[in-house]
Parts: C-alpha cells; sequence; structure tokens
C-alpha cells in the first residue's frame, strides 16, 4: 500500500510470466491433450497479484503480434530466439480471453513491444501521483524505477526498488540503460561490448557515471578489454538505442482507462471448465475458498476450516500418557509417526512419537530432547515398555506415512510395529503414481490445501541444522503433531479413492502394503561386501583411468581434463573438427554420453573419453563409496529401497542404488564379485526369463509367441525363423542377434530408423524387419495398436493386475511428446506388470523363509531378480523353493521361466 493507504496502480508483464510460467512449471495438459501449464502458471500468478494488493487500476500487457520499431533499427534483433514452440502458442488465445473475462484491462500495441507500453504508462502513472508496481521477470525493466515505481517478481517474491536495484546489478536505476548496452543481451541479441560482464559494466559506470563519458575516455581502459571496448564504439549507440525502453508510446487509451471491472464469470466457467481447472471452478460457484496457489485439485472449504483449528498436547507425564493410550487402544485406526535423529534408518534413534484419532487432535511424546533447559520427559525405556505391546499389536490398526522407515527406527530399539492398516504414501502412489510427488508435504498442499510446517524450519538449515533431540519443544512439538494429524486427514482424503475403485484397492491392499514389512527385513538385513575387494579394485581403476587419460592426451595432442564438458568440445569440435552431432540449449556442441557413442564409432578418442567416464563412475560410485557405507553395527551395506517413486511400480533403490551396477562391462561385473556372503553360505541368484517378453505374449494373445514360450524354445532363435523364413537350425548368430534387438526394441517403443541404428543396417531394410515380424506375430500387432487407442481413449493404460499408468500427453498436440506418451502406453503395462509379478514373488518367498524350513536371507531385488544368502547345506532345497514361487507367482497363458544361479558371490551367482 502506498503512504496514503490508496492501492498501487499495477501493471503485469504478461509476456515475460508466459515464458517463465510455461518454462517453470511441469507440461500440463488436459485429458483433451491441450497444454494448460502457461495458462495457469499465469493466471495463477495474477490472482495472487489481486489478492496480495487489492488494486483498483491494472493493465495487463502482452506483446503485440508482428514486428517492432527495433527490428527495423537492426535487423538482427532477437534473431536468436527460437520461434514460438506450439504447445506455448495454442495457450495465448485462451489465455487473452481469461484475463479478459477477470475484468482485467489488458494491452496490446502493434509495432512496440510490451516493455515499451509499461514504461509509457508507468511515467505517466508517475505524473499522476501513482504508485506503480509492475510484476515481471525482466530486468530490462529495472530502468523505470525511481521513488513511485517498483518491481515485483511474483515467482520468486524479490522486489526491485531504488535501494535493491544497485544491491542486484552494482548500478543505479538510471544507468540500468548504459549498463544494458555494455554487457548486451544473447537472448535480444544485442550486440554490447565482448568480454564485458555485468561486474566489469559496473565498475566502469561507478567510474565515469554515464557511457557518454566513458566513451569520452575510453583510450584510458587498458588491457584486452579496452581493446574490445574501442572496437565497439561504433555499435555502443545502437546497443544502447535498442536497450532503451520508449516511454513515449501513442496509447489509444489512458490512465482512467485501467479500472478493474466486474468479472464475466460465465466465460470464466466455460474456460476452466474446458481446460479442467476444477478447483477454481468449484470458486466460481462458492464451493472452495479463494487463494492464489488453488489451481490444484483437493481443497475444499471444509478442510481448511479443519486444518485452523487444532489441539495439540505435549505428553510430559504419565497421567497425559495414560490417557493416550487408553484413547489409541479404543480407536479404530492410530495415525502415528516418529521423529528421530537421523534419515538414516540403520543409525536413527527415536527422540518423541506422535499420536492421532481424530483430525485436528494430536499428540507429541518427547522422549529425548536433550537441549539446555529441556523439560524433564518420560524416559524411553518407560514408554516403549508400556507403548511396545500397542505397537506390536496386530489388533491395533495403525496408519503413517512411509512406515517402513517408522517400523525400522522402531526395531533399533527393540520394539515391533504391526497391524499396518494404511500407508498414505502409498495410497497416493497407487491411486496417481505419475501426478505428484509423494511426500507428505506435497501431498498435503494438493488434497488439504494445507501448507505443513517444514523441518528447516524448525531445526534450521545447513550446517548449523539441529538434530531433532536439540529442537526446543516450543517448535518441535506442534510439528510433530502436525505430521500424525495430517497424515489422518490424509488418509480421509485417499482411502474413499481406493474403495470405489476394486482393482486399485486389491492392488494396495494385497500387493503394495503388505510389502512394507517385507522390503524393511531386507533393508535390515543388509548384504555383505569384501571391503579389501572393492580397495583393491578402486586403485586398479585408477591406475586404467590414468592409462586412458595418458591416451587421451596423445590423441588429443595436449593435455585436458577428460572431466570438463568445455574442454572436450574444444578438442573434439574446435580443434578436431570432428562433426557436430547435436547442440546444447545455448548452442554449444553437445559432449553428452548418445554423441559421443555415434562419435566413438568412427573416431578413438570421443571412445576413451566415454571409457574414461565409465571408470570414473564405478570409482565415485561404488568401489571407492561402498567400503564408506558398511554399517559398524552389523558389517554389511544397508540399501534403500523405494516403492514410491517409478510410475510403472518398479522397485528403486538409493545408498547404494544397486539397480544401477553395470553388468555388460567386465569392470562392472568385478564390482559384483565384492557382494559376498557369510562363511558357511553362497549367494543365490533368481532371474526371470524374459519376462517381458512373456507378458508380451500373453497381453497380445499372439498364437505364434504364445506356441514358442509354451514349447520352451529360444524365443529370440523361433523370432529369426520366423522373420526370416527359415528353420530354427539355419539361423547364426547375427539372424537371433537381429531377432532379439527386435523382440526387445518394439516393446519399448523402438522405431525402424533406432533398429537400424542398432543393428549398422539401412533404415529400409530394418523397416522390412519390422514388417515381416508383424506379418509373423499379428497379434502384437493387433495389441499395440489397440492400446494405443485404449489409452488415447482413457488417458491411461493398466498392468494385469490393475495398476493405473496415466499418460497426460497421450493427446497432446506435440507431436513428439504424444509419440512419446504412445511408446509409454505399449510399454509400461509390460514393466508394470513385471513390477507387479516380482513383488507378489516376494511376498511367497518372504512368507516360505519365514516358515523356517530352510536357512535363507533375502537380500536384493534388483529389476527381475531376487538375490539370497543360503546356508550351503540348504542350497538345492532353496533353490528349487524359490523357483518355485517366483514361477508360480502368478499364471500366464505362457510358463514363467526363473533361472537360478549359486556362486561364493554375487558375480559368480549368474
Amino acid at each position: 500500500m502506498t503512504s496514503d493507504q490508496q492501492p498501487p496502480f499495477i501493471m503485469v508483464d504478461g509476456s515475460s510470466y508466459l515464458y517463465r510460467a510455461f518454462h517453470a512449471l511441469p507440461p500440463l495438459t488436459s485429458s483433451k491433450g491441450q497444454d494448460t501449464g502457461a495458462i495457469y502458471g499465469v493466471v495463477n500468478m495474477l490472482r495472487k497479484l489481486l489478492d496480495t494488493y487489492h488494486p483498483e487500476r491494472v493493465a495487463v500487457v502482452f506483446d503485440a503480434k508482428g514486428k517492432t520499431f527495433r527490428d527495423e533499427l537492426f535487423e538482427a534483433y532477437k534473431a536468436n530466439r527460437p520461434s514460438m514452440p506450439p504447445e506455448l502458442s495454442s495457450q495465448i488465445e485462451p489465455l487473452l480471453e481469461i484475463v479478459r473475462a477477470m475484468g482485467l484491462p489488458l494491452l496490446q500495441v502493434p509495432g512496440v513491444e510490451a516493455d515499451d507500453v509499461i514504461g509509457t504508462l508507468a511515467k505517466k502513472a508517475r505524473a499522476a501521483g501513482w504508485h506503480t508496481v509492475i510484476s515481471t521477470g525482466d530486468k530490462d525493466l529495472a530502468q523505470l524505477v525511481n521513488s513511485q515505481v517498483t518491481l515485483i517478481n511474483t515467482m520468486n517474491d524479490t522486489v526491485l526498488d531504488e535501494q535493491t536495484v544497485p544491491e542486484k546489478f552494482g548500478v543505479r536505476p538510471d544507468q540500468i540503460i548504459d549498463y544494458l548496452a555494455l554487457v548486451g543481451d544473447t537472448s535480444d541479441n544485442i550486440p554490447g561490448v565482448p568480454k564485458v560482464g555485468p561486474k566489469t559494466a559496473a565498475r566502469w559506470l561507478a567510474q565515469y557515471g554515464t557511457l557518454d563519458n566513458l566513451v569520452a575516455h575510453a583510450d584510458e581502459i587498458k588491457g584486452k578489454v579496452g581493446e574490445s571496448l574501442r572496437a565497439s564504439l561504433d555499435q555502443l549507440a545502437l546497443s544502447r538505442q535498442l536497450a532503451t525502453i520508449r516511454c513515449d508510446v501513442d496509447l489509444d487509451v489512458d490512465l482512467e482507462d485501467m479500472h478493474v471491472a466486474e468479472a464475466d464469470t460465465d466465460t470464466l466457467r466455460r474456460w476452466f471448465e474446458e481446460l479442467e481447472f476444477r478447483t477454481w471452478l468449484r470458486q466460481l460457484d462458492g464451493d472452495a475458498p479463494r487463494g492464489a496457489d488453488s489451481g490444484a485439485a483437493g481443497a475444499t472449504e471444509a478442510n481448511r476450516e479443519e486444518a485452523l483449528h487444532t489441539d495439540y498436547q505435549t505428553v510430559l507425564t504419565q497421567e497425559a500418557f495414560d490417557a493416550w493410550l487408553t484413547r489409541m487402544r479404543n480407536a479404530g485406526l492410530v495415525a502415528f509417526d516418529t521423529e528421530t535423529t537421523s534419515l538414516d534408518y540403520m543409525q536413527a534413534e527415536v527422540v518423541g512419537l506422535s499420536f492421532a484419532v481424530k483430525p485436528g487432535e494430536a499428540a507429541y511424546l518427547p522422549m529425548a530432547h536433550d537441549y539446555p533447559g529441556a523439560p524433564d520427559q518420560l524416559t524411553r525405556d518407560d514408554v516403549f515398555r508400556q507403548i511396545g505391546p500397542l505397537l506390536a499389536d496386530p489388533a491395533v490398526a495403525k496408519l503413517g506415512h512411509h512406515l517402513k522407515y517408522d517400523r525400522s527406527v522402531l526395531a533399533n530399539h527393540g520394539v515391533e510395529l504391526n497391524g499396518i492398516a494404511h500407508d498414505t504414501m502409498l495410497e497416493s502412489y497407487v491411486v496417481d503414481s505419475t501426478a505428484s510427488r509423494h511426500d507428505l508435504d506435497s501431498l498435503c498442499q494438493k488434497y488439504l490445501g494445507h501448507a505443513n510446517i517444514k523441518f528447516q524450519d524448525v531445526a534450521g538449515k545447513g550446517a548449523k541444522q539441529l538434530t531433532f533431540n536439540q529442537v526446543p519443544l516450543e517448535t518441535a512439538a506442534p510439528y510433530a503433531a502436525e505430521d500424525a494429524d495430517m497424515t489422518l486427514r490424509l488418509h480421509q482424503k485417499l482411502w474413499p479413492k481406493l474403495e470405489v475403485e476394486p482393482r486399485l484397492r486389491k492392488l494396495y491392499e494385497t500387493l503394495e502394503r503388505p510389502l512394507i514389512p517385507v522390503l524393511g527385513d531386507i533393508e535390515r538385513t543388509g548384504v555383505k561386501v569384501d571391503v579389501e575387494m572393492l580397495k583393491k579394485q578402486s586403485r586398479e581403476l585408477a591406475e586404467r583411468m590414468q592409462e586412458v587419460e595418458a591416451g587421451a592426451h596423445e590423441l588429443a595432442g595436449e593435455p585436458f581434463n577428460l572431466g570438463s564438458p568445455k574442454q572436450i568440445q574444444a578438442i573434439l569440435f574446435d580443434k578436431q573438427q570432428l562433426p557436430v552431432l547435436a547442440k546444447t540449449p545455448k548452442g554449444a556442441p553437445s559432449t553428452a554420453e548418445p554423441v559421443l557413442q555415434e562419435l566413438a564409432l568412427d573416431y578413438p578418442l570421443p571412445k576413451l573419453i566415454l571409457e574414461y567416464r565409465s571408470l570414473s563412475k564405478l570409482k565415485s560410485t561404488y568401489t571407492d563409496k561402498l567400503p564408506q557405507m558398511v554399517n559398524p553395527r552389523t558389517g554389511r551395506v544397508h540399501t534403500s529401497y523405494h516403492q514410491a517413486v517409478a510410475a510403472t511400480g518398479r522397485l528403486s533403490s538409493s545408498d547404494p542404488n544397486l539397480q544401477n551396477i553395470p553388468i555388460r562391462t567386465a569392470e562392472g561385473r568385478r564390482i559384483r564379485q565384492a557382494f559376498i556372503a557369510e562363511p558357511g553360505s553362497v549367494i543365490l541368484a533368481a532371474d526371470y526369463s524374459q519376462i517381458e517378453l512373456r507378458i508380451m505374449a500373453h497381453l497380445s494373445g499372439d498364437e505364434g509367441l504364445v506356441q514358442a514360450f509354451a514349447k520352451g524354445e529360444d524365443i529370440h532363435r523361433a523370432t529369426a525363423a520366423e522373420v526370416f523364413g527359415i528353420e530354427p537350425d539355419a539361423v547364426t548368430t547375427d539372424q537371433r542377434r537381429s531377432a532379439k534387438a527386435i523382440n526387445f526394441g518394439l516393446i519399448y517403443g523402438m522405431s525402424a530408423f533406432g533398429l537400424a541404428k542398432q543393428l549398422g543396417i539401412q533404415r529400409g531394410e530394418a523397416q522390412q524387419y519390422v514388417d515381416l515380424y508383424f506379418e509373423r506375430y499379428p497379434g502384437v500387432k493387433a495389441y499395440m495398436e489397440s492400446t494405443r487407442e485404449l489409452a488415447r481413449e482413457q488417458g491411461y493404460v493398466e498392468t494385469l493386475f490393475g495398476r493405473r499408468l496415466y499418460l497426460p500427453d497421450i493427446r497432446a498436440r506435440n507431436a513428439q511428446r504424444r509419440q512419446a506418451a504412445e511408446r509409454t502406453a505399449i510399454n509400461a503395462p509390460m514393466q508394470g506388470t513385471a513390477a507387479d509379478i516380482i513383488k507378489k514373488a516376494m511376498l511367497s518367498v518372504d512368507e516360505w523363509i519365514k516358515a523356517g524350513i530352510c536357512s535363507v536371507k533375502m537380500i536384493m531385488q534388483v529389476h527381475d531378480e531376487l538375490v539370497f544368502e543360503v546356508t550351503e547345506s540348504d542350497v538345492p532345497a532353496a533353490r528349487k523353493e524359490i523357483c518355485q514361487h517366483m514361477e508360480n507367482a502368478v499364471r500366464l497363458s505362457v510358463p514363467l521361466l526363473v533361472e537360478a544361479g549359486v556362486g561364493g558371490n554375487w558375480d559368480e551367482a549368474h
């Protein structure tokens, strides 16, 4: 507000925010394929401005179509800018209609840019004595800042005024034009002075005051930068003219025309329905609260009110604890959460517990806050002695968010957690694996319209961040109690979504939720690694890297840093003049791995660079790091498995990432040799054979594929025989390799072009292979076509067990995005079904292990493989049982085949 409490005149640089919203937000689309992300971003920003300032006068300014006077001044002006992508241009007209329907004056003036219109209005507003706020992300508009004009960037809430412009740019607002003329602008193609950056320009203007004075003393500037300045004198005037915002544009409107009008709710309703902005639709009808961030579906007035009224208790006495124990015993469902000293589930100690049995009512029970002046608390031993039986009782239903972690840290104190009824992270994941992140804060924002207290708000950031036991109770308790409360409220939003979808509910109840303790046990069991072997491998990798580096330097004719993309660019493309196959977003030759792989087919240096990168990654990620990750108490490495990350349902792992240890290189396989068993035991690795191809046979029902698998034939040899029209015995190694590429390539959406590239043949020949394949296996082609069509109709595909894989781009107008979604539509049901099958197998094998018939530990899950540590005497029985459980996890129209190997280490077991 201004000093006299009059709201400011708000001007919005619509063009600036259009591009920023487009690039900042994920590619949102409606169910009809209409791109909506930029519209949502700009409208959300406008709503935020209106809610913040409640202005009476507003101008939303966009660039008009066509050239401007700057194009006439300088033909190359903005020549570097790519043309507007169709997925953005399709959003402009709907956005403009929505802005007008919101009652906001909208301006587009031909021949000038939005900046010039804003500059002209700002000058008029100043003459009228108005305070003006310009909402923009464009640094050029800093030249308009004065005592009555302020810039605000609503994307990061930064403000530029007479005090902060010098802090940001090093020059005053009245020097910004000269500053821009010197620095130039690559996006607008304003020349500037080569070699002059922001610091040099600011230093010169601090010394000489103006560009004219600097030019008059150009001979005083020393060195290369001085030479560059003097060589650029002729174009500086043009650069300054291009950078100057005009404040004298002839406008058909006046300041008095800038009043906010009444919104056209009929038009807004039509567009919000068309673009599927459902919460904004409900707000129009009075069914949801008004808020700048309410564009995402989920928040209702009721649960916003609920979030405001809370009764959170801090339990410090036995009497209060007894009362809560009674409440939890009598509750139908207990939401609970642990507060701990670490995110490492093997190292973490419990600091406190929080509970909720009714929305808005929660408690935090601290046990180990030990900061100076901390109040007396119930001891951890006493609390676990009393609450342990309740937590272990399977008849008391428990609810949490990411309960696998809580279960594990409780186990560190000898406390069992049974009766896991619900996990909101997994509920969200099963409802829609692709819609958002599945952390508690993101889900509460999405479904409850509630911003949770952040951990850094109570514990601080960076090196000074406190562990939770050091956080004062007055801030720790509301944070902890809120987690339990919000988990309960979130469950009440998510569970009804599963209840009405029987297949999704079954997937959640019979697969994802039961997997929590199984994965937790695998994590806590861990895997033994040979530390000395890894250290030896690190030394050998270092020696090989030195050899490769020396060879690369010799080929380059000079030393260079093999880890520096910039230096690699200079050697490969400037010095050796290798062909530029791709460019970075900034226009430099790309040194990305696919580019180097293609170059490596013809040139030796890129091949060595790739080898160096591979060796370096193995060394830093595994051979150096794994020894440091051995738990001192167990002597084993403990990974973390993630259920709610991959959209297809596949598990992923981290710290260490077991899924990414390469097996196609000798060095990668050697790392697997360091994964060993305890004395007296061996490693048993059981792997599904060609599971995705078998799923393709089942889903497509293709008679040829089904028969080949039913007969136990080598599927790649059988495919080669079909495609090349020869007997299986006559198939050559190269023909089988080609058939294998076709089999796997098609289920991953590979085109004839990609197949040609992989096999090193002409595209026409590859297309013939594809055509012959579909001719021999017509059921596969029919399945692919029907799957694409079904995906377009319903917006998702499903696995065999009902897991939904949503495809927001399946109706996108952008062909590249749409085709990528179509490829995913074909592959995702197979990959997702494979993920579901191995999860079913894990549950079945775990149940058999717990029967105690054999001494077996499940220690890893990697892709389509389960890895076990088995006592040597139990190997024959264990191998037979594990294979049977895995092969019988599900019945398909073709048999599932599991191959199991045994060895002293993981590599030998393959």
